[in-house]
């Protein structure tokens, strides 16, 4: 919290100095319509009465407006980049990148214009970093939950497994019934914990790339839940980077949870390609019922994801029209690849 603290103390300070500069400006134009006001009125035939006359009220109407649009048009061509500026606060969303308000570089708020725009900088900066090593703990973690469902619950209930196969085999004809259900327990809890240990560390993924591990995905998902997943995976030339491809990865994972669990679809497409530039575009849609009224939980996961590579993702779910996710990753340098 105290970083956030400076960084608005921070803000409000350079934010003081376009202020003092208008408050001259103004001090310094009403100065000068009054002086010239009072020079005109001190050196011209006409003069203001006790009891003012008809004759006096257009010098003092002009002198009045004067003063009045002199003073308008200043603060309207000074305070104008500040409805800009208000527009760009309330658009903020560091899950997203926000734009920046333009500034043309020599008006009165130019400080405060760049000040803004440097802060939103540093902001996303910072949300990225703090996203970035949030993320790669909890993959580390669901590395370490893997092993262990692997290695000690796995080969416990192998054993188990293997000890209830003797037993069936020994066992007196009366309670081999028994014995087989108990072991077709054992059996499927197995599987289940190797599905498990599968979706929390994608194998195939640092094995045989991003194209590969998105086919076994979907086939799993099908397999489990009867949705048939049209894909259309382009391969690339080269493999991406690691955190490129678990991006990727993770984004289509929590999009096909969300059709399982929300969307009531009956067919979901997946389509992945990298243009001559290196760009990647992934979209995943579905035919189900859409109309997502709110982001939970495992879209703002998704956004961060998206952020740790620069990418943009866009939502687009339509009442009885189905959900899209686009995800654009822009192209990445020789130096990222290495």
């Amino acid at each position: 919290m105290s970083r956030w603290t400076a960084l608005v103390d921070r803000f409000r300070r350079r934010a003081s100095a376009p202020a003092r500069g208008l408050f001259r400006r103004v001090v310094l134009i009403n100065g000068l319509a009054f002086t010239f006001g009072t020079l005109a009125l001190a050196m011209s035939p006409a003069r203001v009465s006790s009891r003012i006359e008809l004759t006096e009220i257009p010098v003092l109407v002009v002198g009045l407006a004067v003063v009045v649009g002199a003073n308008a048009l200043l603060l309207r061509s000074s305070l104008a980049p500040l409805d800009r500026l208000a527009a760009s606060m309330r658009r903020v969303d560091l899950l997203r990148h926000s734009d920046r308000v333009a500034d043309p570089g020599d008006g009165d708020l130019h400080h405060l214009i760049a000040s803004f725009n440097a802060m939103l900088d540093r902001l996303e900066t910072e949300r990225a970093s703090s996203s970035a090593l949030a993320l790669t703990a909890q993959e580390n973690e669901r590395q370490r939950i893997a092993r262990e469902l692997h290695d000690e619950i796995g080969q416990t209930l192998t054993v188990a497994l293997l000890t209830l196969k003797r037993a069936v085999d020994s066992a007196p004809a009366e309670m081999r019934g028994d014995l087989e259900a108990a072991k077709e327990i054992v059996r499927a809890s197995l599987d289940e914990v190797r599905s498990i240990a599968r979706r929390l560390r994608p194998d195939a993924l640092e094995d045989l790339g991003l194209q590969s591990a998105l086919h076994a995905l979907c086939n799993q998902f099908t397999q489990a839940t009867g949705v048939d997943v049209i894909k259309d995976i382009a391969p690339t030339a080269e493999r991406l980077t690691p955190e490129v491809e678990l991006v990727c990865y993770r984004i289509v994972q929590e999009s096909l949870t969300n059709i399982a669990r929300h969307s009531g679809a009956q067919k979901a497409w997946l389509d992945v390609h990298v243009n001559a530039a290196g760009a990647l575009t992934l979209r995943i849609a579905d035919d189900g019922k859409g109309g997502m009224s709110s982001e939970g939980a495992g879209t703002t996961g998704m956004r961060e994801r998206a952020l740790l590579v620069h990418a943009t993702l866009t939502i687009t779910s339509m009442p009885n029209e189905g959900t899209e996710i686009r995800l654009v990753v822009p192209a990445q340098s020789k130096a990222e690849r290495s």
